[in-house]
């Protein structure tokens, strides 16, 4: 399987299980536990949470499962997110939903994470969306403090702009080692708006959530949908490939920013299906076809 350096002492794998749907799965512990030790048999050893998905259970749904083989957590690599306060039956006090990157706010959901995980430490903190009220040294005192204590090695940003990146990194005393963004052939804002060439020059590893488009592309509703599930289907019969979803994770990981594309199944056979990605190959020309296809005209 093949990894990926996001920092000079983290490796990540290429492919990334995403846990919030987890509930959906309707695992036993037993049975999620039986499934992470596939997908790190698979290669897959990097799990994505966020303190929030679940309504804020699916960080302990995934402890209570490590906690049965807690040797398992030497082979894998936790990320979590933090920052977003919703309104939830949780927090009866809580008036609207908000993001909250004070420092006490941080380093109390780190700890909740690392409870809630079964873990001591936490591989990368991501902030889960860029706030129009953020202080970055209110930041940077709680990764300062979360890092020195151990408890989280790396941070990283999730949704964030480049100017914001840049703005958080002028704060920080290490590199903020990924950007966690919508990346996949119905969405592309971040080929558009100089984030990935930004991340390029960075030399940082980009994080895409939804690759699939949410399922649009493989069962399209709309027209853009559509046309570019035909492109899709095009280069499929092109390289002789029946698995559409497998062309659409080529197509995201051939690009020259090293995109790390976040899969969320409970499905092992799905998740084999973007590992065997990593080996499928499209041509330059080919690649283009499903960019067009998003762009509905021929690049300028």
């Amino acid at each position: 399987m093949n990894t990926v350096k996001i920092a000079p002492q983290l490796e990540i794998s290429r492919i990334v299980l995403g846990i919030w749907r987890l509930l959906d799965w309707n695992m036993s512990d037993q049975q999620l536990l039986t499934y992470l030790k596939q997908s790190i048999e698979a290669g897959v050893t990097t799990f994505d949470h966020a303190d929030i998905y679940g309504d804020y259970e699916c960080e302990a749904g995934f402890g209570k499962a490590l906690q049965l083989e807690p040797s398992l957590r030497s082979q894998m690599q936790l990320i979590t997110k933090c920052g977003i306060k919703l309104k939830s039956s949780k927090f009866p006090d809580r008036r609207v939903k908000y993001y909250d990157y004070s420092k006490e706010y941080i380093i109390q959901q780190a700890e909740q994470s690392l409870k809630n995980l079964n873990t001591d430490y936490i591989d990368v903190l991501l902030l889960h969306r860029p706030s129009p009220f953020f202080n970055p040294a209110e930041v940077t005192a709680a990764f300062d403090e979360l890092k020195t204590s151990g408890k989280v090695n790396h941070l990283g940003v999730s949704n964030f702009t480049p100017v914001q990146f840049e703005s958080l990194q002028s704060y920080l005393n290490e590199p903020l080692v990924t950007n966690q963004i919508e990346i996949s052939p119905a969405q592309l804002e971040h080929f558009e708006n100089g984030n990935l060439d930004y991340l390029i020059e960075k030399r940082v590893s980009p994080m895409a959530w939804s690759p699939l488009a949410g399922g649009s592309l493989l069962q399209p509703k709309d027209e853009k949908s559509k046309n570019i599930h035909d492109a899709i289907a095009r280069v499929a019969s092109q390289i002789e490939e029946t698995d559409l979803s497998k062309v659409i994770y080529a197509w995201t990981l051939m690009h020259p920013s090293h995109i790390i594309p976040v899969i969320g199944t409970g499905k092992i056979e799905r998740l084999k299906t973007a590992v065997d990605a990593l080996d499928t190959t499209l041509s330059l020309e080919q690649w283009f076809d499903i960019y067009t296809a998003s762009l509905g005209t021929e690049v300028a």
